[in-house]
């Protein structure tokens, strides 16, 4: 009987460079490749070692956020007939996801890291070329051929919105009686502009979840109208004592949020209609995807073109380091967790300082990066954003603030019962996190196989 098994080759059990491989009915998948954001070079990548070249038949590529694509190049250089299936909306941000990474990684070639670059732009170009569109609940083979509701093949692929950000999807895969569903990155509640996950509810055979938050409770009174309008309070109290408000943000999904946010607020008549806010350069060319398939993607304000409803001021470049953080404005800067020498970084030099401006987070920050360790940092005490550069003192205001584009574990235990699994595989979370959920489904579905899979030990399903 051919192998039916599962691999994790993340390099740990945390949040990092996802990558798995499913093998069924005598094919081989790999579920996303991603890099991780705390590492460079090698160490960023998955085990992609552990897989024999060209043995790989198919990839899925859930969504475009760097930690579940950026290693896509690196793994198409080996696996050269594997086909990588993704959506339309993916397609599009990945390209500019993947050709970002590469400017990323030649500054930090020139910066000093001899093995920071693992791929070019050239590569990016080619290995985009064997990138295959899947519509939405189609059903499909690993060739690419669309399906049947009644149609046979070895292995089966069937893409279900998963609400996360623009594109992302989860994955059913069907092979000789069994069923597996793949989560990704999922949202089982409307985000302000992204709309709630879609789903199937069938029993399957193996379940595979993101859990990302499962380490913690999400508090009963919240709620994301209510986080919406205690930012909103938060913002209005900045504007009135004279400050600005910088949130780093990450430039897909998060910018984006943030601009629905504004346009909300603006159409409401609860922030000034023309009060300026800045982003970024790639979360402009992000926002621009986003414009461009307004009408024809799942998605809150379905026909509303951000860059033209909410006409965002572009920093980038060397108009980071010369624009003044100025009163009444907010810059919904990338990158999300600071890194060092990004546009959030950098501008943060200026704002935290200044007891009449304000730090807003509102999503997940690694507690080892800049904004980790601010968040941590009492007030007052210094902060070094950077290793080149001075500390500087925290007297700013901060607050952070609760839009996680994963569903809180509450909601992916629910998924969980619904579907009723033989075998659940919890991954893309902390060890507290994995072992929360195999003890909540143990007790949910009496009988179900409950696993927190270790790197690199393939899993007999």
């Amino acid at each position: 009987m051919a192998s039916f098994s599962f691999t994790r080759l993340t390099r740990s059990v945390e949040i990092g460079a996802n990558c798995y491989v499913v093998d069924i009915a005598g094919r081989r998948l790999v579920l996303d490749c991603g890099l991780h954001p705390k590492f460079d070079g090698p160490e960023a990548l998955p085990h992609l070692e552990l897989l024999a070249d060209d043995s790989v038949d198919a990839v899925v590529i859930t969504h475009a956020h760097q930690d579940h694509l950026g290693a896509i190049p690196v793994l198409q250089r080996r696996q050269r007939r594997a086909r990588v299936f993704l959506t339309e909306a993916t397609r599009q941000l990945s390209e500019i996801m993947l050709h970002n990474s590469v400017n990323v990684m030649q500054r930090l070639r020139e910066e000093g890291v001899p093995d920071a670059q693992l791929f070019g732009h050239r590569e990016v170009d080619t290995s985009i070329k064997k990138w295959q569109v899947a519509p939405l609940e189609t059903r499909f083979d690993l060739d690419g051929e669309r399906l049947g509701i009644a149609g046979e093949a070895d292995v089966a692929l069937e893409f279900f919105d998963a609400g996360h950000i623009l594109g992302s999807v989860g994955v059913r895969i069907t092979a000789n009686g069994r069923t597996i569903f793949y989560t990704g990155d999922v949202q089982f509640e409307d985000q302000t502009m992204s709309r709630a996950a879609t789903f199937p509810t069938d029993p399957v055979d193996v379940l595979i979840s993101e859990c990302t938050r499962g380490d913690r409770a999400v508090d009963p009174a919240w709620s994301r109208a209510g986080e919406e309008k205690r930012l909103l309070a938060a913002i209005r109290e900045v504007f009135k004592r004279g400050g600005g408000v910088l949130i780093p943000t990450f430039a897909l999904g998060k910018t984006q949020e943030v601009l629905a946010m504004v346009y909300r607020f603006r159409r409401e008549g609860e922030l000034p209609q023309g009060f300026p806010i800045y982003i970024g350069g790639l979360g402009t060319k992000l926002t621009e995807v986003h414009d461009r398939l307004a009408g024809q993607t799942r998605r809150n304000f379905p026909n509303v073109r951000l860059l033209d409803e909410v006409a965002p001021f572009v920093l980038s470049g060397q108009s980071v380091t010369e624009a003044p953080m100025r009163e009444g404005r907010v810059y919904a800067l990338s990158s999300g967790m600071m890194s060092p020498h990004t546009v959030s970084n950098i501008f943060a030099r200026r704002v935290l300082a200044e007891e009449n401006h304000a730090l807003f987070f509102i999503g997940y920050a690694d507690p080892d990066s800049p904004a980790g360790i601010i968040q941590r940092t009492p007030a007052g005490s210094l902060v070094t954003l950077s290793s080149d550069t001075d500390p500087v003192p925290l007297n700013c205001e901060l607050q952070k603030f609760d839009f996680s584009g994963h569903a809180p574990r509450e909601d992916l235990r629910a998924y969980a019962a619904k579907v009723q699994p033989k075998k659940a595989i919890f991954v893309h979370g902390s060890a507290a996190a994995g072992a929360w959920f195999c003890d909540a489904l143990a007790q949910d579905v009496p009988g179900c196989v409950t696993i927190s899979p270790d790197p690199g030990v393939p899993l007999e399903l």
